[in-house]
């Protein structure tokens, strides 16, 4: 009798230990990531005096409309997917 009392309060305590474990995993749950705020068409531009400057380039094959993106060492339209690289400085 005293075997099962003992075994009865060993599975008592690891019950109790799943259940704080289980606690414990929900609190680590993290927040739902925020989306990203799209970027308007100003972006794009920069008024200087009494003519705007247009900061990236349009899309070689897809035209007037169709901005690439600035990713360090090159543009890519994400169109069509067309990229360009940017001339590297060579140091002599």
């Amino acid at each position: 009798m005293a075997e099962e009392t003992e075994r009865a309060e060993e599975e008592e305590v690891e019950e109790e230990e799943e259940k704080i474990k289980k606690a414990e995993k929900k609190e680590k749950k993290e927040a739902p990531k925020k989306k990203k705020k799209r970027k308007g068409l100003f972006s794009h531009y920069k008024i200087e005096g009494d003519n705007l400057k247009r900061l990236l380039p349009f899309c070689e094959r897809c035209g007037i409309g169709y901005f690439m993106a600035d990713h360090g060492d090159r543009y890519t339209c994400g169109h069509c997917g067309f990229t360009r690289y940017k001339p590297t400085e060579t140091k002599e």
